[in-house]
């Protein structure tokens, strides 16, 4: 196999969209209800940044987990370690390359718009530097629903605007807790391999039916949050900013959270033995059609509003 296709494995694009979408739901944000100018090449600097730094984050996590003890059997959606395509020296080396360019992009950026993205990117630095070991103490799915929902959408926001505003932070809240679906799928399909490591993720510490309990409320809750944010402040009359109505497109995602839901269900059953070990790919598929129906629905509503 070619060096090049090595790292794209232990690089492991397929879960870049759970930071990519957050950082063009804050950016249409900021375009369809902050009303500003999209800026296109503030926002491609800022996806780059995002997806270098969350690469980053990746790689590391995987070194850690290899030298624990947990990650030693290939599944589908395994990095190069543990497929014997990198050693895990060379996978660090990577993963600190990647986060001294991601800072860079990072300085760019608050050269460009201003020092409060210095303090959004460096308190993402660190929660995705420290995440190995804060999940390690059942606090890694805070921190990816704070790192790459929370923090991605309002550092583009404030990319776009140079203003702070707690609204994209809110409405990011359903797409981290999309995020943090996936990694509690991966957690939980690993959970008995993490109990005999000791490392106590939320899912071991909370067992296999509660698991079960916090999957559906990260899938079905994140959908009725989205929801609430439409409807909530129209039909109460609640002086509170409310998404676009157009946002209801993400009903729209259902029929495939079901088929989520059923194969989280179905765990235990024979004659579709992937559909549990590869439920994390699955999510983070489904992370990606909420994200992008989450996008179009705002920007359906700017568009309509033109008229």
């Amino acid at each position: 196999m070619r060096g090049t296709k090595k790292w794209l494995i232990a690089a492991r694009p397929w879960a870049l969209p759970a930071s990519i979408i957050p950082v063009f739901f804050g950016s249409s944000l900021a375009a369809t209800v902050g009303w500003v100018r999209l800026n296109v090449g503030l926002l491609l600097l800022t996806l780059l940044g995002m997806a270098v730094l969350h690469t980053a984050a990746n790689m590391l996590s995987d070194v850690i987990d290899y030298r624990r003890g947990l990650d030693r059997v290939p599944t589908p959606v395994s990095g190069a370690i543990v497929r014997g395509l990198l050693s895990s020296k060379q996978v660090l080396k990577g993963s600190l390359v990647l986060f001294a360019l991601g800072s860079l992009i990072g300085l760019v950026l608050v050269y460009l718009r201003g020092i409060l993205i210095l303090y959004i990117g460096f308190i993402g630095i660190i929660l995705g530097a420290a995440y190995p070991w804060l999940k390690a103490v059942a606090l890694g799915d805070l921190v990816v629903l704070v790192n790459f929902g929370l923090l991605g959408s309002l550092g583009a926001w404030v990319v776009q605007t140079t203003q702070f505003s707690w609204l994209p932070v809110m409405w990011a809240v359903p797409q981290g807790m999309l995020v943090a679906a996936i990694l509690h799928a991966n957690n939980w399909r690993d959970s008995l391999t993490d109990r005999e490591k000791k490392v106590v993720t939320f899912a071991s510490l909370i067992g296999d039916r509660g698991s079960l309990t916090y999957y559906g409320i990260l899938l079905f809750g994140s959908l009725g949050l989205m929801v609430g944010f439409v409807l909530v402040p129209r039909v109460f009359g609640i002086d509170f900013p409310s998404l676009p109505l157009t946002i209801l497109v993400v009903v729209l995602a259902l029929p495939q959270a079901l088929k989520l839901w059923r194969k989280a269900r179905e765990r235990h059953q024979p004659g579709h033995p992937l559909d549990f070990i590869t439920l994390d790919g699955a999510t983070a598929r489904y992370n990606l059609i909420f994200g992008i129906l989450s996008v179009a629905g705002l920007w359906l509503a700017y568009f309509l509003s033109l008229f």
